[in-house]
Parts: structure tokens; sequence; C-alpha cells
């Protein structure tokens, strides 16, 4: 997927995908990767919201697709929504290399005491 973390808090997540390699048959950028890149930021504000000895899972992502990229980058941001004991969740913007909204996600997240072990 090629995604690059540029910041990253319990509050707020920057991430950067290439568009190239991560498109469909006909060049645009897959909703699929977009989902990746919207699951991988938001989880990832949600372990650091958990903190040491939690894990986060997600149990549910819905993403809107407004547009398409056929390519450079796309960058998405992970803003905290709501932070409790067992939940969490995130709303997450992707934008092209011009500013333009292609995608708009939520993710929310159970957390949970890490296995033993």
């Amino acid at each position: 997927m090629g995604i690059e973390c540029l910041e990253a808090s319990p509050k707020r997540v920057v991430g950067r995908m290439p568009v190239k390699g991560n498109t469909q048959p006909y060049g645009l950028l897959h909703g699929g990767a977009s989902c990746v890149l919207a699951e991988s930021i938001g989880s990832t504000g949600a372990a650091l919201h958990a903190g040491p000895g939690r894990i986060a899972v997600g149990i549910e992502i819905n993403a809107t697709h407004h547009r398409s990229a056929t390519e450079g980058h796309v960058t998405g941001v992970a803003t905290r929504r709501h932070g409790g004991r067992t939940l969490a969740t995130y709303d997450i913007v992707i934008t092209d290399d011009e500013g333009r909204r292609l995608c708009t996600a939520r993710l929310t997240c159970m957390l949970r005491d890490a296995p033993e072990g």
C-alpha cells in the first residue's frame, strides 16, 4: 500500500499513500485502498488513545467516496471524535495533492486489554 505516517497522536493521525499501485482496473484510486488508509490511521490513533497494555480492534468503518484520483498521493487525516475506555471513534478525511476531498470515513474501534503471553 505504501502508507507512511506523517504525524501521530491520540487526537490526530496523518498518513499518506501513493495512488500508483493502489488503483482498480480503470486506473482510478481503489475505494478499498482509501478504506485501508482510513482504517490504518484511525486504528493508530485508537491504539495511542488506548495506551500501554491495551489494544484497538476495528469494529465498524464506513466511507463515502466523493471523487477519484489517478496520480500523485492521497493524504488522510484522522481526528478523534470520541475517546472513552472501551470505544474510540475517528473521523477521517482523505484528500488529493490539490486538497480536494476524495473520501470521508468514520472508524470505531473497541479498546481492550492486550492478551497475556
